[in-house]
C-alpha cells in the first residue's frame, strides 16, 4: 500500500482554506462576483501532462474560483430555497469522504445502512409520516420524484394488470398525471426520464392562493374515468408556499383508485413545529411522498428524501439482486430502495443534522426562518416604492418593485423590478433572484438557512431600500 503520510499536510491546509472561507461568510458579498470569462480564463487551462502536487493543485484551485461562489451558507443569501451547512452536518460530510464508503448494500458499508435505517426512522417521525412507510436517501428532490413515481408507476399498473418492470411501457395502458397548474419544473423532468413523458400531465387550475380545489380535481377524472391515474400535490409551492388541501383532496383522489404523491421539497418540513402543523394536516394519507435535505435540514448537497406508503410497489420497482451480491437477509440494502448501485454515504450528515439539533432544534430553525421571512418582507414592504404580493405565511415572500415612470406598461414595472433585484445583488449585502408568479415579474424572498439573524435581515432591507 502507497504511504499516506502526505495526507496530513495536505488536510491541515485545506482545513484552513475552509475555515477562512467560513470566517468570511459574515461580512462576504453574497452574490458571485467574478464573471464567467474570468472564471474561464483562471480554470480553462490545457490538461496536465504530468502529475502535480496536491497540496499545489489545491492550492491553485481556491485561488482560481475565487469570486466565483455565491456564498449561499451565509445569513444573507434569500434567492432560491438553499440551505446552509450545520456544523455537525458539514463535520460528517468531511468525514464521509474521508470514510470513501460505498454505501449501495449493508455488506459493502454495514456503518452506513444502519444509518440509514435510523435516519428513515427519524424523518419519518419528524414529518409525521405512517411510520411503516420505505424510505430512500437520494440526490435531491429531483430523484425523490423519480423514486416516489417509479413506485407510482408501478402500482397503477399493476392493477390494471401490467408488469411495467417485466414488460416495459410498450403496450402499457397510458397512465395519466393530475395536478395544479403551478407544479414545480422537477416533476415533468422525473416523468420523462420515467418513460412517462410531457403528455401524460393535465393541468389544473389553482385557486387565487395557488390551491388545488376538490371540484376541478373531481371533473378532471371523468375523461376517461378508469385511466391509471397518479394525482400530484404540493406542501409547499416555490413562489407562495401555498398547500394544497389534502384532506379534501386525496379522498378524492382515492375514490377514483389513483395514487397520490406529495411535492414537498421544503414544505413537509412545516410538519415539524407547532404553529405551521397545520398546513400539512391529512398528508400522511398520501401514497408517496419527496423532500430535500438540503433545503431547510440544512444539510451539504446532495440531499434528498423519498418516501413511500407502499412498501411493496417501492421494492419491486427499485430491487436488484444478482449472484455476485452480496445480499442481507436481516439487514436493509440501500439498493432495493433508490434508484443508484454506487452511492456515496449521505446518510452520515442527514444523521449528524437530526442528532445536533433534536426535535425542538428542528422546530426552532423552521420557527427562525419563517420570522425573518416575515420581517423581511414587511421591513421592505414598507418602503416606498415596494409592493408586498405576498406575504409569508412559511418562509416564502414575494416582493414587485413598480416603475416609477410616468404611464408605465406591465413590461416596465417587470423589467425595474429586475433592475433593482440586480443592484442589491451587486452590492453585495444580500442577493435575491427574481421569478414570474400568476403573469408578473417579482422578487422572491426565501429564507431557509440556519445562519440568517435578525442584523441579516436588517442589512437586507436596507441594501433593497439603497438599490432603490
Amino acid at each position: 500500500m502507497k504511504s499516506l503520510q502526505g495526507h496530513a499536510e495536505l488536510l491541515q491546509s485545506t482545513l484552513q482554506h475552509a475555515l477562512s472561507y467560513l470566517a468570511a461568510l459574515p461580512e462576504a458579498p453574497v452574490a458571485a462576483t467574478a464573471g464567467l470569462e474570468e472564471l474561464r480564463r483562471r480554470l480553462d487551462q490545457p490538461l496536465p501532462a504530468s502529475p502535480v502536487a496536491p497540496a499545489a493543485v489545491i492550492e491553485k484551485l481556491v485561488s482560481d474560483i475565487e469570486g466565483g461562489l455565491n456564498h449561499s451558507s451565509g445569513g444573507r443569501f434569500f434567492a432560491w430555497v438553499i440551505g446552509g451547512n450545520l456544523p455537525a452536518a458539514l463535520a460528517a460530510d468531511w468525514l464521509t469522504s474521508t470514510w470513501d464508503q460505498n454505501s449501495g448494500m449493508f455488506a459493502v458499508a454495514p456503518a452506513a445502512a444502519v444509518v440509514e435505517e435510523v435516519c428513515g426512522r427519524w424523518l419519518l417521525d419528524l414529518l409525521q409520516l405512517p411510520p411503516s412507510a420505505s424510505f430512500a436517501l437520494v440526490t435531491g428532490c429531483q430523484m425523490a420524484h423519480v423514486t416516489c413515481l417509479a413506485a407510482a408507476r408501478n402500482a397503477v399498473l399493476a392493477r390494471a394488470g401490467w408488469d411495467v418492470e417485466q414488460q416495459g411501457l410498450f403496450g402499457a395502458p397510458p397512465i395519466r398525471v393530475l395536478t395544479g397548474d403551478q407544479r414545480h419544473g422537477t416533476i415533468e423532468r422525473a416523468l420523462r426520464l420515467l418513460g412517462l413523458g410531457r403528455d401524460c400531465i393535465v393541468d389544473i387550475p389553482t385557486d387565487a392562493t395557488g390551491k388545488l380545489r376538490a371540484a376541478p380535481l373531481a371533473a378532471a377524472f371523468a375523461a376517461p374515468p378508469h385511466a391509471p391515474t397518479i394525482v400530484l400535490l404540493q406542501a409547499g409551492d416555490l413562489n407562495t408556499a401555498s398547500f394544497d388541501p389534502f384532506s379534501e383532496l386525496i379522498p378524492v383522489a382515492h375514490a377514483h383508485h389513483a395514487w397520490v404523491h406529495v411535492d414537498g421539497a421544503f414544505g413537509l418540513w412545516a410538519a415539524t413545529h407547532q404553529d405551521y402543523r397545520h398546513l400539512t394536516a391529512g398528508v400522511a394519507a398520501a401514497d408517496s411522498w419527496a423532500t430535500d435535505g438540503h433545503k431547510w435540514l440544512n444539510v451539504p448537497y446532495d440531499s434528498g428524501f423519498a418516501f413511500v406508503a407502499d412498501r411493496d410497489a417501492h421494492y419491486r420497482s427499485m430491487s436488484h439482486h444478482a449472484a455476485y451480491l452480496d445480499h442481507s437477509a436481516v439487514a436493509r440494502d440501500q439498493v432495493d430502495w433508490n434508484p443508484e448501485y454506487s452511492r456515496r454515504g449521505r446518510g452520515f450528515a442527514t444523521y449528524a443534522a437530526i442528532a445536533s439539533l433534536g426535535r425542538t432544534g428542528i422546530a426552532n430553525l423552521v420557527s427562525e426562518c419563517c420570522a425573518h421571512a416575515r420581517a423581511m418582507v414587511e421591513g421592505a414592504g414598507a418602503l416606498p416604492g415596494v409592493e408586498v404580493l405576498h406575504l409569508p405565511h412559511l418562509n416564502q415572500g414575494l416582493l414587485r418593485f413598480p416603475s416609477p415612470a410616468a404611464q408605465a406598461t406591465d413590461a416596465d414595472h417587470d423589467r425595474h423590478t429586475e433592475a433593482v433585484t440586480a443592484r442589491i445583488a451587486a452590492s453585495g449585502e444580500a442577493q435575491f433572484a427574481c421569478t414570474t408568479w400568476r403573469g408578473i415579474r417579482c422578487m422572491r424572498v426565501s429564507v431557509s438557512g440556519w445562519a440568517t439573524d435578525s442584523a441579516d435581515v436588517t442589512r437586507a432591507i436596507a441594501a433593497i431600500k439603497n438599490a432603490l
